[in-house]
């Protein structure tokens, strides 16, 4: 391995029984679910693991459970994470990459992750809304697209995840139109997401302020690991600018795709997902042509990465 990139799943990645054996194995990754379960009032542990499926799929569990399933691998591997030139996360996962840049503890991590997930769930309720994948269709198609359907409700590109595939999000007819006219533009497939609202998009205004208030009160390090925060797809290096995009998060489109060309351009050879599934490695196959895809997701995929590293 040579220059290697870390980064983190969000939404969507996860699944019940994820993250069980790590819990199993070690102590340190029990506390963290116990500090996240003191919060939220819910046995996070028992959810993650046991389900239902549907409560899971809950924003308010959804977030810290993933995070959790990501700060558990890093907790396993302690001095066996690999140094990492870049490290990003999509949407809720740059909360692990602030966690493994050393921004703030794992702690801080899970917390902040709960107050952010508390604070989006709020504003699904007051301002109801979808997201729908969109593959096939060029990225400027699809903003001239969502401009043109917004006569109809809000509707904004949300996530930039590859250059073959983009999400909108929005009101619910703002997004039933936006993939009305993808679909008539040429559009592969426009496909519904099971989400509980307009994620990224401005129906998540409500959500900022407290996110802001919230980021405000903690100390920010400077990074050990260059950060590619979402908002910008480029490194960031400054601790206020860092909270201030994380707020901008909410509101603004991921872009992924833009982020894996910086990763690209910047040399990585090597990219490193660490937590449930396999969603991320699988998006940049395109964009890191050629670079060694690893996942880290269970305690064999780590036995197996350190033996390797060992060779």
């Amino acid at each position: 391995m040579n220059r290697i990139g870390i980064v983190f799943p969000g939404q969507a990645s996860q699944y019940v029984g994820m993250g069980r054996d790590l819990y199993d194995a070690d102590a340190r990754v029990r506390r963290l679910y116990e500090v996240a379960s003191d919060r939220l009032g819910e046995d996070i542990a028992k959810l993650s693991f046991e389900g239902p499926a549907e409560r899971l799929k809950e924003t308010r569990f959804t977030q810290p459970a993933i995070l959790l399933h990501s700060l558990s691998v890093l907790t396993v591997m302690n001095d066996d994470i690999p140094a990492a030139a870049l490290t990003a996360g999509h949407s809720l996962g740059e909360y692990a990459s602030l966690a493994l840049s050393k921004i703030i503890s794992y702690e801080e991590s899970v917390l902040a992750v709960i107050r952010r997930a508390t604070l989006m769930e709020e504003a699904c309720r007051k301002n109801p809304g979808t997201m729908a994948a969109v593959m096939g269709l060029e990225e400027e198609q699809i903003v001239d697209i969502c401009k043109r359907a917004s006569v109809k409700g809000v509707v904004v590109p949300a996530n930039f995840n590859s250059s073959n595939q983009v999400v909108i999000s929005g009101s619910l007819d703002g997004v039933e139109e936006a993939g009305r006219l993808c679909r008539e533009t040429g559009a592969k497939r426009v496909i519904p997401l099971q989400v509980g609202g307009a994620f990224h998009s401005p129906l998540m205004e409500s959500a900022t302020a407290g996110m802001k208030e919230y980021l405000e009160a903690l100390k920010f390090q400077e990074p050990q690991t260059g950060l590619v925060p979402n908002v910008t797809g480029t490194v960031e290096r400054k601790p206020d600018r860092i909270k201030e995009l994380l707020v901008a998060q909410l509101t603004a489109p991921v872009r992924w795709y833009q982020t894996m060309k910086y990763f690209r351009d910047n040399g990585i050879d090597t990219l490193i997902e660490i937590g449930p599934g396999k969603v991320l490695t699988g998006l940049a196959k395109r964009e890191l042509d050629g670079a060694q895809m690893i996942n880290l997701d269970t305690m064999q995929d780590i036995q197996n990465f350190v033996a390797a590293a060992a060779k």
